[in-house]
């Protein structure tokens, strides 16, 4: 198995599209990167504790390879903007990969590479040493499961999941 740390705006978002990928045992949205020794909802959206949402995604990497996850995380959000994310603007909302170790650095530099032949602007994607990982609260768990009509997810994370099955669709779970 093999965890990641991702964080790319919205953590609803990063959610929603990695716990539908073949392979993957737990996706947990939650906060990383920040000064504060503590990290709530509220707090982080403040943008002063300097935590980003993030996403603590653990997969089988004989199931779906550790690229792949990685190329589809560079799909589904803009890693040339700056601490934001579409309407979402702030600290909490920048493009980081939280790495564990060095093997997960140069994991995350041959992705940010290999996504810079993709986007027009350079990748301002962050990489960032784990220092810990704060699981956020129940109710931003699987939050588009559990709220599908809501106009965020109609209009900001659904379109991010048919993009990414689109482009990897056989990395995709069958739908129920």
């Amino acid at each position: 198995m093999t965890t990641y740390v991702l964080a790319g705006g919205c953590f609803w978002c990063i959610d929603a599209v990695l716990r539908r990928l073949k392979g993957v045992e737990s996706s947990i949205c939650g906060y990383a990167g920040g000064l504060e020794s503590d990290a709530s909802y509220y707090r982080v959206a403040t943008g002063t504790t300097g935590h980003a949402e993030a996403v603590q995604v653990t997969f089988d990497e004989t199931i779906i390879p550790k690229e792949t996850v990685l190329d589809i995380f560079f799909l589904i959000h803009d890693p040339t903007t700056l601490n934001r994310q579409g309407a979402d603007v702030g600290t909490q909302y920048r493009s980081v990969l939280f790495y564990a170790n060095e093997i997960q650095k140069q994991e995350f530099e041959a992705a940010i590479e290999r996504a810079a032949t993709h986007w027009d602007n350079p990748i301002v994607t962050e990489l960032t040493q784990l220092e810990k990982f704060y699981e956020a609260e129940p109710e931003h768990q699987d939050y588009f499961s559990h709220n599908p009509e809501t106009g965020y997810c109609s209009i900001v994370i659904a379109p991010k999941i048919i993009k990414a099955r689109r482009s990897y669709q056989t990395w995709f779970r069958e739908e129920t």
